[in-house]
């Protein structure tokens, strides 16, 4: 079987692994009895152990079982393999396989739970958290002591210690008083008195008749505590019916105010099941809405038009510089302000759309001393390219981009307001979950739009909660005396304490509540399911999805299937993302607006772009008209400003008239001729110079008018000559000062020409896109994973090779120690008999290490043989070796 395959292998339905006779005796074992697929599958799921590369198998279980990289494990399991981990953790170590079955099934037939158990086991084996044969699965020593309850750590199933552990340090006495009360003969010593109550907790038919015994009062207080938490406080003069329970046992105190429910009482009390709803089978995505996919399509299409021209006109109006950046970096809450009403959108949509450009790379920081935004070099480069690549650029880049503007407005851990692209945006978890919601989407029917709240119950079910592994609080003080029993329970409930599966504090929880998706308008503080609300927002506004229902285009630039059967697992289909963007593009492309070459203009001063304009149309009329409304129909209106911001830009009257005429579809209104000649006519009549500045002037009455208007006292004019006027500003300042008076003076150089006002964009210098924060270590590649499992097979052969032990032993520190002459001979007999040896080696940098080689040519100082450890062939210098020792003849 190759490693392509071993996906399949990783889950076969009976999750029983074969091994030898006796059965691995530890972890390490186990490992050495898989082949090298499951190491493969091994390290694929948990990449975390090949940083670096493990010397051998030992080392491997080892790094295996550290507390971090057990961690990590549980929290990708699903909710179901999660509770079998957490079944072994309070069954006896090792618990056989249909001891683990009963703690599911309480003895009944479940055929769910019967199917899905063995896979989930074998889940388990595969990530190296489980061992053994059936008759002996062993949890591994660290996911124990995370799972198993304890007197300061109620377990996530809800069930206390033991017997053994609550009674540990309890006076003989006091356990012989137990035991009487509970009509048991007395013992001689404390560990026969634990295991016959043990004993008789664990009998049914006993324990029954205990039961039967009991006040109805008593019984209440042991239904409130049977499924968890397991801790009460009690008063110091505890009622009867507490006085009861604890008398026999079946409440045992952990401090002078806790009792406990022993976890074999509980046990009994549910009935043998470890947790109250076993989930083993995943929530299906149900479907809100079904639409024709060309519908889906043509929406999203409608979608994806609007996102560019979003974008492009975001970028366009920070050409010449944007708003300035924060010292602390990002936007300013009033830039951001100015920037949402200028889309006309609200706040958080705009946050979305500028971290979208900069996450794409359109959009950074000039770097300047006044450091401002602006778009990059690459915004250019962007705008060349086909609407269609376009639009899979951007997507491409939200996909991958862990910058999450949801959290824009929110605050960080210090109380610090989070600004729009400031620091602290990136979550590591935004990728996985934007594409795990886009390939759940991909699972229903093309056209069906996704119910948003059984999508959150499936990714919920998929990552279950953080908190039962990594962040178990200790059990808090009682909320009181509950209905007169003198016990009040605590409240930090366990997995199964009568709270909604997943609602408390999954993953991470955050303040704020940011964007919805479509239908969830309710506040979500959990971080991944707002993470998944703002994916489906922002897949709408992408036009990843139309009307809620994923999009052909999209599932080809996700690298889907087109034609995938409905509740089928969305699998990439293994094109490259160069190819599948391609493919998106094409998918793409004839449902966009075509662009068009020509404007309607309008006897009141307005034109009429039917559709999207042609690139070098859409820039000269945008600076030669205002932007009147946007839509599918965009409308541009003529105003003096306009057309005296085109006649600076260098084009004369004429000029404007034949552009008019030439992309006019209807002639040129009467209204607008008479417009750009009146504009034109007086443009240029007055000349602005440094001096600091000057108004220059043949017509002095006109500069005359000018020095009697009261609004030009700011300017601090005076007259030069009749036809020169000095201000005490500089030139920019007077003339914009001149133009909001009414006038249209031009600017002119030292030499008495006009200048033009070029419309040059401002852009940063070359900037890469922000790179995604990664969320643990890479995923290996195969050629990774042959090489990581090669060498591990190697260094266990030579870490476990028999060796002949020498006359003299002479090893010391685990490897070996010959002189120089011993080793000299030792590798020539070794490369005449064509036999391995066992080498100690110490590099260049001083690292020693051991290594399986046969030596097949000795001459120089050097030693050159096929090196077992790394499956290949090496030289080695002999004064680096330390030593060297022959293989016993049944490893030779």
């Amino acid at each position: 079987m190759g490693i392509g395959e071993l996906d399949r292998e990783a889950h076969v339905p009976e999750g029983r692994p074969k091994g030898t006779a006796a059965g691995p005796r530890t972890l390490a074992e186990a490992l050495r009895a898989r082949g090298d697929d499951g190491l493969a599958a091994l390290l694929r799921a948990r990449p975390d152990l090949l940083g670096p590369v493990p010397n051998d198998l030992t080392q491997l279980a080892t790094r295996a079982g550290t507390r971090a990289s057990v961690v990590r494990a549980l929290e990708r399991l699903d909710r179901f393999s999660l509770q079998v981990a957490e079944a072994l953790a309070v069954a006896p170590d090792p618990a056989p396989y249909p001891v683990l079955l009963d703690l599911f099934t309480g003895g009944r037939e479940e055929p769910e739970i019967e199917a899905a158990l063995p896979r989930a086991v074998a889940l388990l084996r595969d990530q190296a958290l489980v061992w053994g044969e059936d008759d002996r699965l062993r949890l591994v020593r660290t996911a124990r002591e995370l799972l198993a309850p304890s007197p300061q750590h109620p377990s996530p199933t809800g069930l206390g210690p033991t017997v053994a552990e609550a009674t540990a340090g309890m006076s003989p006495g006091r356990l012989q008083e137990i035991v009487a009360a509970a009509g048991l003969p007395s013992t001689h010593d404390p560990v026969s008195a634990v295991a016959a109550l043990t004993g008789l907790f664990t009998d049914r038919k006993r324990m029954g008749a205990l039961l039967d015994t009991a006040p109805p009062e008593a019984l209440s207080v042991l239904d409130r505590l049977v499924w968890g938490p397991p801790y009460g406080e009690v008063t110091a003069r505890p009622t009867a019916p507490v006085g009861w329970l604890r008398d026999r046992g079946l409440l045992l105190p952990v401090s002078p105010r806790t009792m406990v429910l022993p976890r074999e009482v509980a046990l009994h009390l549910r009935g043998g099941r470890a947790h109250r709803s076993p989930e083993p089978r995943a929530p299906e995505v149900g479907v809100a809405r079904a639409y024709r996919p060309q519908v889906v399509d043509s929406a999203a299409a409608g979608q994806a038009y609007a996102a560019l021209a979003t974008v492009e006109e975001l970028l366009k109006s920070w050409d010449h510089g944007g708003p300035a950046v924060l010292r602390a970096g990002g936007l300013a809450v009033r830039d951001l302000k100015r920037t949402a009403a200028a889309l006309d959108v609200p706040e958080p949509v705009a946050a979305f759309w500028v971290e979208l450009a900069y996450g794409a790379g359109l959009l950074a920081s000039d770097g300047e001393a006044d450091e401002r935004y602006a778009p990059t070099p690459a915004y250019d480069d962007w705008l060349d390219q086909p609407p269609a690549e376009r639009w899979a650029r951007l997507v491409g880049a939200w996909l991958a981009a862990t910058r999450t503007p949801g959290l824009v407005g929110g605050q960080d851990a210090k109380g610090r307001t989070l600004s729009a692209l400031g620091p602290d945006l990136d979550r590591a978890a935004a990728p996985e979950v934007r594409h795990r919601v886009l390939a759940l989407l991909a699972t229903l029917p093309p056209g069906a739009a996704a119910a948003p709240e059984t999508l959150l119950a499936r990714l919920r079910w998929e990552r279950p909660t953080r908190g039962t592994t990594t962040a178990r609080s200790t059990p808090p003080a009682a909320a009181g005396t509950g209905a007169g029993t003198g016990i009040g329970t605590g409240t930090g409930a366990g997995a199964d304490s009568g709270a909604e599966p997943g609602a408390a504090g999954p993953w991470a929880s955050e303040a704020g509540t940011g964007r919805g998706g479509p239908g969830t308008p309710r506040p979500v503080a959990d971080l991944r399911e707002r993470l998944a609300h703002w994916a489906l927002g922002d897949a709408e506004l992408l036009g990843v999805t139309g009307r809620g229902a994923l999009s052909t285009a999209a599932r080809a630039l996700l690298n889907l299937p087109l034609d995938a059967p409905a509740g089928q697992a969305a699998e990439g289909g293994g094109v490259e993302p160069e190819v599948a963007a391609e493919r998106a593009a094409e998918l793409l492309e004839p449902l966009l607006p075509q662009a068009v070459d020509h404007v309607l203009l309008q006897a009141d001063l307005t034109a009429v772009a039917p559709g999207p304009l042609l690139r070098p149309l859409a820039d000269a009329l945008a600076v030669l008209a205002d932007v009147e409304s946007k839509g599918g129909a965009t409308v541009y209106r003529f105003t003096p400003g306009s057309v005296r911001r085109a006649l600076d830009t260098g084009r004369s009257a004429s000029d404007l008239h034949a552009f008019l005429a030439a992309h006019a579809r209807t002639p040129v209104p009467q209204p607008l001729a008479y417009l750009i000649d009146d504009v034109a006519r007086k443009h240029g009549h007055l000349r602005i110079g440094a001096a600091s500045a000057y108004v220059r002037c043949d017509d002095d009455a006109l500069l005359g008018e000018i020095l009697a208007d009261r609004r030009s006292a700011a300017l601090r004019l005076r007259r030069l000559a009749p036809t020169v006027l000095a201000a005490q500003t500089d030139p920019s300042s007077l003339l914009d000062g001149l133009r909001s008076m009414g006038y249209a003076p031009a600017a002119e150089s030292a030499e008495g020409d006009v200048l033009i006002a070029r419309a040059d964009a401002h852009r940063t210098p070359p900037r890469t896109p922000p790179a995604p924060v990664p969320d643990g270590p890479p995923a290996p590649d195969t050629t990774l994973l042959k090489a990581a499992v090669r060498a591990i097979r190697a260094g266990d052969h030579a870490a476990t090779a028999v060796r002949k032990e020498p006359a003299v032993p002479v090893t010391t520190g685990g490897l070996p120690r010959t002189s120089a002459a011993e080793t000299l001979a030792t590798v020539q007999a070794a490369a005449m008999t064509g036999s391995a040896v066992w080498i100690g080696y110490v590099n260049a940098e001083g690292a020693a290490s051991q290594r399986v080689i046969a030596p097949v040519r000795v001459e120089g100082g050097f030693v050159t043989g096929y090196d077992h450890t790394a499956d290949e062939v090496r030289t080695y210098p002999l004064h680096r070796i330390t030593g060297v020792a022959e293989l016993a003849d049944e490893e030779v």
